[in-house]
């Protein structure tokens, strides 16, 4: 056995009482920030760099310092072209600081040939020594730690160009409009707000506008505005050609892969056959015994449920999963995923977990309408088939083709919203010759004047759950159909599901069901009190409450689920990407209504005006 000694230990140092710690930290001052510390630092100082560069080409008085003696030796015609290049180098560096933060490769590259220009433009415009140095000093740790920026391009589409080209003109009206009124004491008259609006947009397009200066000002605002008009159209020229990397989706091969994954383990997890939304990507392990699929959204690498296939393989594809999640800088996350899916991925990752709410689960063997528990659903059941309704469930493929392009079209009919919603907990698709194992659940009425999908009235789908369960994909209904159809049909889902060899059935997804619960309760805590009145109050804008009430009238048991986060502060952005990926935040902007795809059928107006019943299955 080898001993090594205090002083072997410590590299050769000896032991001296009383300077360990403080030497410690003027060893942790002269090393520097962590390496993998650099890309946030540097951003964040990049967008301090840009916001003083563009001061320093707006404000006139930043002109006026000690070097201004021997900035006069210099070309008269520097002072404009100087005041736009700052302008322009601290919007493109604003620009550039998100991408920094991320460790991208190309934001590297840009930031590290336009801190030089930046600080030419301090130099000769602002004449600010102080400004040429912060400027050069970033370039210090980008050059050293230029290891770290190495994260690859995000999935990208050409609405990034007028995204950019909309976000751009705003930023460049309103600092136009700055550099034109900051200008007043060499105005000449008193130009009105329109005509300095005017004279922004005019200079944009290198074009005089209605207000004049005196001297050589009238130059520097030129030069600044053209240079605002140049960066949108050149980053937007660039966004616009530049090679499209589409968002990656699921392919044939994939799709193949996964679903063998799903025949064998598919029984695990209730949402294993959402993997199979053609517009996530795919990560399989080594063996190729589990897989992951995900869809990045706002730079968040978003899984859902548990990884597909056998256990003991799941921490390979965890690891491929976090491993494309730092070749591209992005934030890793899953939602919705098991107790035991969140004790894997948080011991194989170190993630930590929070539990987002529950989802009810419905044993086919123990559902009954009889007793005082479910005397409210029996009731509203009776009273509908007492209205003339009958229900039907079928496999998807026994269905003829007629009758499922009649389903679809009444379900995108019957949609709430002009986006279809759900991701972790939806297919995106009806009918679908490979999914032949799903059940649709319909509810029918014979009419005097049928509507444009006939005696069909309200839709149920659900996707297979192993062999021997159903998982609930989506509920659509007729706006003027009978309040119940949902409870109807998902009794006579229950009803039905022995026929199939379905012994059990996943209902909704209530978010926060456990804090609704236990806060209604008595001897419940103010603090739980106030947690839940506060459920209660984002009720209105988001089924939170009446999702849970839906769920627990069916008697069901719940089994909790879980997002699983790299840090409390992603937890914002995680749940706006979550939002995104769910369809209820559409950044996307709408195409014009003269060319949007028209409806195949106009939504009626309802004779006797009930309100419409939707419930969404949603994380």
């Amino acid at each position: 056995m080898s001993v090594r000694t205090d002083e072997e230990i410590s590299g050769g140092v000896p032991y001296r009482r009383g300077g360990t710690a403080r030497t410690g930290r003027v060893g942790r001052l002269l090393r520097g920030p962590r390496p993998e510390a650099v890309p946030l630092l540097v951003g964040r100082a990049c967008a301090l760099v840009g916001v003083l560069d563009i001061a320093a080409g707006v404000f006139p008085r930043f002109r006026h310092s000690r070097m201004h003696a021997v900035a006069e030796v210099l070309p008269g015609a520097l002072g404009p072209f100087a005041a736009a290049l700052s302008l322009s180098t601290g919007a493109l560096l604003l620009l550039l600081a998100h991408g920094l933060k991320r460790g991208k490769r190309r934001a590297w590259r840009a930031a590290v040939a336009l801190l030089p220009a930046g600080a030419v433009a301090q130099f000769t415009y602002r004449h600010s020594v102080a400004g040429v140095l912060i400027s050069l000093a970033l370039l210090a740790p980008l050059l050293r730690h230029r290891d770290q920026f190495d994260a690859l391009p995000d999935p990208r589409s050409r609405w990034r160009a007028l995204a950019n080209f909309l976000l751009m003109s705003a930023g460049s009206l309103l600092l136009g409009l700055i550099v034109v009124s900051v200008h007043g004491d060499r105005m000449l008259g008193d130009p009105s707000l329109a005509d300095r609006i005017t004279h922004v947009v005019y200079g944009l397009f290198g074009f005089e506008g209605p207000v004049d200066y005196q001297g050589s000002t009238s130059w520097t605002v030129a030069f600044s505005l053209g240079a605002l008009g140049l960066l949108t159209a050149v980053t937007t020229i660039y966004l616009a050609f530049r090679p499209e990397h589409p968002a990656a989706q699921l392919t044939e091969q994939d799709e193949a892969r996964l679903r063998a994954l799903l025949d064998r383990h598919g029984g695990r997890d209730s949402l294993g056959h959402f993997a199979l939304r053609r517009d996530k990507a795919v990560v399989f392990s080594p063996s190729g015994k589990a897989a992951v699929t995900y869809r990045v959204v706002s730079g968040v690498m978003l899984a859902s449920g548990d990884p597909i296939g056998d256990v003991e393989a799941w921490p390979g594809a965890i690891e491929r999963f976090m491993d494309e999640a730092r070749a591209h800088s992005w934030t890793p996350a899953v939602m919705g995923c098991s107790e035991t899916g969140g004790e894997v991925w948080t011991r194989e990752t170190g993630l930590d977990a929070l539990e987002l709410g529950d989802e009810a689960v419905v044993d086919v063997k123990d559902f009954s309408l009889a007793g005082r528990a479910m005397r409210n659903v029996r009731q509203m059941v009776k009273r509908i088939e007492r209205a003339g309704y009958e229900t039907r469930v079928r496999r998807v493929r026994d269905l003829g083709e007629a009758e499922l392009e009649r389903i679809r079209r009444a379900a995108d009919d019957w949609r709430g919203t002009d986006t279809e919603r759900g991701f972790s907990m939806a297919l995106g698709r009806i009918g679908d010759p490979a999914d032949g194992d799903c059940l649709i659940a319909t509810a029918h009425k014979q009419d005097d004047h049928p509507g444009p999908h006939g005696d069909l009235k309200a839709v149920l789908h659900f996707v297979p759950w192993g062999t021997d369960g159903a998982s609930l994909d989506l509920m659509r209904r007729d706006r003027c159909a009978d309040p119940g159809m949902n409870e109807l049909l998902i009794v006579a889902a229950l009803q039905a599901a022995p026929r199939f060899g379905i012994a059990r059935v996943s209902l909704n997804f209530a978010m926060f069901r456990s804090a609704l619960a236990r806060g209604e309760k008595i001897g419940a805590g103010p603090v739980l009190r106030a947690w839940r009145g506060l459920l209660v109050f984002l009720s209105r804008w988001f089924q939170i409450e009446s999702l849970y009430r839906f769920n627990a009238k069916f008697q069901p048991r719940w089994e909790p689920r879980f997002v699983v986060y790299r840090a409390s502060a992603d937890l914002p952005r995680i749940g706006f990407a979550a939002m995104q990926a769910e369809g209820f935040v559409n950044l996307a902007l709408p195409l014009p209504r003269f060319l949007r795809r028209r409806r195949t059928t106009p939504r009626r107006p309802c004779a006797h005006g009930t309100a419409t019943e939707r419930t969404v299955r949603a994380a």
